[in-house]
């Protein structure tokens, strides 16, 4: 039995479209970096890129569980002495609504230059309407 080894030009991209107000984020999150990392795939190979593009729509309605809403914090620090800000994940929705779900898929991803590569694949709108119309993403309905 021989082993095969995939080229990332050999495999065929495709375009996922993922609507944030019908799925949970964190169920939502593991199924964009299983399909980001190529690992739903037949011709999966560790060392080469997926070749899928991620399409997320609606990120302002991002749907959470629970009381997370109020609970769930974002932490970052501002490079200055006593610079650690924290944000709930209400007031991250009404700043950056595109980062909650970045983070929660680059948080998944693994952590070297093909993850960067991988979460460049990643394109997430606050609003129903993105850009890429012509590429025909396939709704992805159910997880």
């Amino acid at each position: 039995m021989r082993t095969s080894h995939v080229r990332a030009a050999d495999v065929e991209e495709r375009w996922m479209l993922f609507d944030a107000s019908q799925h949970t984020l964190g169920r939502m999150a593991a199924k964009i970096a299983t399909a980001l990392i190529g690992k739903d795939r037949p011709t999966y190979t560790p060392s080469e890129h997926g070749a899928t593009h991620v399409v997320v729509i609606n990120s302002a309605l991002a749907v959470m569980t629970s009381s997370k809403n109020s609970a769930k914090e974002y932490q970052y620090y501002t490079g200055y002495p006593n610079g650690r800000r924290t944000l709930t994940a209400d007031d991250m929705r009404g700043r950056r609504p595109n980062d909650i779900i970045t983070l929660a898929v680059r948080r998944m991803l693994p952590k070297n230059k093909l993850g960067k590569v991988m979460l460049s694949n990643l394109k997430v709108y606050p609003g129903d309407e993105h850009p890429h119309t012509a590429q025909q993403p396939t709704l992805i309905e159910t997880l």
